[in-house]
């Protein structure tokens, strides 16, 4: 056998050996075994460059250069589905789709709904193409280099072997679509947190954050590192091998597709309780995060006889699990200041298992929420996960009190910098009024002014601005402007990372002026009011030297907030910051498209947008409404002036609109009323 026929070889049997660990958990060698095969194979591949393949075993490793994601566009959008939280929920829709096919049999596919990020494969002849995340639903990011690295995806497909028997597994189709969850497994999420503990980084949150932060890696050797899992539900193309969801799936298994073995096919409403009860108590032994079941309609006749709403299909719906519940010992509360200034209690507790990971600490909220449990130190209290996700106590055991607990004092300095706490009227949050002074608030500030939905400097993260504070590099917003690529280079190994981090700072001078509002980090003032802000005055000299009754003269702007806005540029540190930023070249003022743009046609309307839309996406509608002086609001009232409305507007929103009286739109109605 000749090098290049080794090659193929090893490539067909690293593949198999991949499928058996992986996904069957059925090993049939050694991991020293797998590795030599690997080595060897990774020596021939170097040898002979020709034979290059993207879809290779050894392309799993990844990469340690850096690949912006580009934004690719679904061919099949990704809906959410309705969620549902008990069993009547379950009965109405059960009763729906009954009712949508006209008393026709049904059966239902129940399946585990889990708790990762929604990623969507496209094969052509068996490779892998292309994996792209859920993103709007409409379109995701190319996460392709990322998934090849994870084990459980198969690179390249297997047909299944030729057979005389009429019931074999049919090869897959020239190309289609399979969608499902990638998930970072409880054990590596605990070593992983684990790891970053004792190298005193922040810890994350949950596995989903862990897999999700991971999958948007800019290196696909990180992403290798981190062991992420995957398991498939939901099978689409124009050649399908059967008319049913659940034996599509049952196909695409023998392809070598993780699917979960947990998947049944039922018909009637008691069967889908069973499903549901014993898994309530069945999923804790999993060895992925898992938070409802998924209920699909099998036939994909039917699921096309039943449609979509707005914004999710009409034959399948989530349940989701209750919370579960542990009882342990309080036994300190520590605090934490936020970007704001807002001072959040901690509960550190005896360690206690809570669905799938180890918890030890809670938010307490604020000090009201403290007091309406009467917390005190060495009570046992109550927590459950928030969403299967965020610990929070939701009672105290007071029988098991002991007799010398003291009760928990709200602190009165702030623990990082000493300064006295104010509360603010209206407010239940403690804050610290030292917001030019005190770490935490500097560097939440900065990483609030580098965020997306503000000046988007994506180059930056957490971690670096912490690292550029500790270096004295960073003492402000301002001071990002003045860092040098020679500065962050390290010893020169860092040069290309370090220029495209100065190349996003600059390209955010072009960031619109709202945007830049809203950076700033003025307390109280979120994304929606610095939209209003900057449309009122149009320029940021206008709004630092308005006054308290013309900033209440705003809808939307109450007197908190507006209080806040003065003290910001009372400020003589922020107005040295402002005019700093000014000379750097940012946007202070609206552009002359945007003055152009902007109207009071709907000045005092408030407008829900509801359908699928022809000339313009929903956030552009959005966008729309507020530069013509109008309200974007989520749920229909009295209140509600109309509902612009695309093509398969929700049953319910016409219905609730038609009670109301309030007038429904049309896309072409509107673009002619604001004269677009």
């Amino acid at each position: 056998m000749d090098e290049k026929e080794r090659i193929i070889q090893l490539r067909k049997e690293l593949h198999e050996h991949n499928y058996r660990y992986y996904v069957l958990n059925q090993p049939t060698i050694g991991d020293q075994e797998f590795d030599f095969m690997m080595h060897e194979l990774q020596d021939l591949e170097a040898r002979h460059p020709e034979m290059a393949d993207p879809n290779s075993p050894t392309q799993r490793v990844g990469s340690d250069l850096n690949e912006e994601f580009r934004q690719v566009e679904h061919k099949y959008p990704m809906l959410s589905l309705a969620n549902t939280y008990n069993e009547q929920d379950v009965s109405d829709w059960y009763e729906s789709v009954k009712k949508g096919l006209a008393g026709e049999d049904f059966e239902v596919c129940c399946e585990m709904k889990y708790d990762g990020l929604s990623i969507s494969l496209t094969y052509i002849d068996g490779k892998l193409t292309q994996a792209v995340t859920r993103g709007d639903g409409v379109r995701g990011d190319d996460v392709t280099a990322n998934v090849k690295t994870i084990r459980s995806i198969p690179l390249v497909l297997t047909p299944p072997p030729a057979s005389d028997n009429l019931f074999a597994a049919p090869s897959y189709p020239h190309e289609f679509e399979i969608r499902g969850e990638i998930l970072m497994p409880w054990a590596v999420f605990e070593r992983l947190n684990k790891e970053r503990e004792e190298a005193e980084e922040p810890l994350f949150a949950n596995p989903r954050n862990a897999a999700s932060g991971t999958l948007k890696s800019q290196k696909s050797s990180l992403v290798a590192s981190r062991q992420l899992d995957a398991y498939l539900y939901y099978l689409l193309g124009e050649e399908l091998p059967a008319e049913g969801h659940y034996e599509n799936l049952e196909v695409a298994r023998t392809w070598g597709f993780k699917i979960s073995e947990g998947m049944k096919k039922v018909k009637t409403l008691q069967e889908i309780y069973d499903f549901i009860n014993y898994w309530d108590k069945a999923r804790k032994s999993l060895p992925v995060a898992t938070d409802g079941i998924v209920l699909k309609v099998n036939s994909l006749r039917q699921q096309r006889a039943l449609g979509f709403t707005a914004k999710s299909p009409r034959w399948a719906i989530a349940y989701k699990f209750k919370a579960e519940r542990v009882c342990t010992r309080l036994n300190e509360v520590t605090y934490q200041v936020g970007r704001t200034g807002a001072i959040t209690p901690v509960a550190n507790m005896d360690p206690v298992q809570l669905a799938g990971t180890t918890v030890k600490r809670a938010t307490l909220n604020n000090e009201d929420f403290i007091r309406s449990f009467d917390l005190h130190i060495g009570d046992y209290v109550y927590v459950e996960k928030g969403g299967e996700i965020i610990p929070k106590i939701v009672g105290v055991d007071i029988a098991q009190r002991p007799i010398i607990a003291q009760p928990v004092q709200f602190i009165k300095r702030c623990p990082e910098c000493g300064t006295p706490l104010v509360r603010y009227e209206g407010e239940a949050a403690w804050y610290c009024p030292n917001d030019t002074g005190c770490p935490p608030q500097i560097k939440g500030r900065i990483e609030h002014f580098i965020a997306r939905k503000a000046m988007n400097i994506d180059s930056l993260g957490p971690e670096t601005i912490d690292d550029y504070y500790r270096q004295g590099l960073i003492h402000n917003v301002a001071d990002l402007y003045d860092i040098e690529v020679q500065q962050i280079n390290g010893d020169g190994s860092r040069t290309k990372s370090a220029q495209r981090i100065v190349n996003g700072i600059e390209a955010s001078k072009q960031v619109p002026f709202e945007r830049v509002v809203f950076a700033l980090g003025i307390r109280f003032v979120g994304e929606t009011s610095a939209k209003l802000l900057a449309r009122h005055f149009k320029t940021i000299d206008a709004l630092m030297a308005a006054g308290l009754e013309e900033l209440q003269e705003i809808e939307g702007i109450g007197e908190v907030m507006a209080k806040s806005i003065i003290t910001y540029f009372h400020n003589e540190d922020n107005l040295a910051i402002v005019e700093r930023l000014r000379n750097y070249g940012l946007q202070m003022a609206l552009s002359e498209e945007q003055n152009a743009a902007t109207s009071d046609i709907l000045a005092g309307q408030s407008v829900v947008i509801s359908g699928v839309f022809t000339h313009h996406s929903r956030d552009e509608y959005k966008a729309i409404i507020e530069q013509n002086g109008g309200k974007n609001v989520g749920s229909i009232s009295g209140k509600t002036s109309f509902i612009l409305a695309g093509d398969n507007m929700g049953p319910s929103k016409l219905q609730k609109a038609e009670k109301l009286g309030i007038k429904i739109m049309s896309e072409e109605e509107f673009l002619g009323m604001i004269g677009l």
